[in-house]
């Protein structure tokens, strides 16, 4: 009876030991935290809904010539955000096969007026499994040789205009395109183009300093604005202490 006790008493405070530590919180390695917030940030583009990707407005600051030290920030507004496409269109054929190769999910694109209704902006939001691919692909698009024509004034391969019947930009098609540009956030390349409103035929805007730092300004805050939402570094997870975390 004593040694059944015993082991019984054992047996009870091996018990004890498993509840108590299964009660304690679990520690994630910094591997595991990682791979967590990575998984955070690759599902947002199906998480969050197109209105919190595009948002209503965004900002972006003026060009060097207008920048006098004052507190002057100019705007964008959304005209419509398109449906949800494959890589292979809303964007140029010789980008399509780049984005193919690197493993690019998904497209999201949507287009903005300026404040002052003087430019379009459609930017797009090209998803890889990873940073790597996506950075991959920015650097390839990027290439001269895959400019239009091997034109050195013509825009490299990148995304479509996206025109919404009823706006300001009905009329915004790719031959209107002045300028293009591109940026990376995480698993998520961001590519714009922008173009006159008025529909103006393309012109090299390059020669004219002010418009060329304008129109980039704003491609690159409106890809900004879109790029600190979906790519924010995530809180590093923690186990709430629940039993099995």
């Amino acid at each position: 009876m004593i040694v059944a006790l015993i082991i019984g008493i054992a047996g009870l405070g091996l018990s004890a030991i498993q509840v108590t530590t299964g009660l304690l919180p679990r520690k994630f390695s910094p591997a595991q935290q990682q791979q967590i917030m990575a998984w955070e940030v690759n599902a947002r583009w199906r998480e969050l809904p197109a209105g919190a990707i595009f948002p209503a407005t965004t900002t972006y600051p003026p060009p060097s010539a207008l920048d006098d030290g004052g507190a002057l920030t100019l705007t964008t507004s959304r005209v419509g955000i398109t449906p949800q496409a494959s890589c292979q269109k809303g964007v140029d054929l010789a980008a399509a096969p780049v984005l193919e190769r690197d493993g690019c999910q998904a497209l999201l694109r949507a287009t903005y007026v300026d404040g002052t209704g003087t430019y379009l902006a459609t930017v797009g939001v090209a998803v890889f499994p990873g940073s790597a691919q996506a950075a991959a692909a920015q650097q390839a698009l990027s290439s001269p040789a895959l400019s239009h024509a091997g034109d050195v004034n013509a825009l490299a391969a990148g995304v479509q205009t996206a025109s919404f019947a009823g706006t300001p930009a009905a009329g915004f098609t790719d031959s209107r395109r002045q300028l293009s540009g591109s940026l990376i956030s995480g698993p998520y390349l961001l590519l714009y183009t922008i173009g006159y409103a008025d529909g103006r035929p393309t012109v090299p805007v390059g020669v004219d300093g002010y418009t060329d730092g304008e129109m980039s300004s704003m491609g690159t805050g409106l890809a900004n604005s879109i790029a600190n939402k979906l790519g924010a570094t995530p809180p590093v997870p923690q186990c709430p202490g629940a039993v099995g975390c």
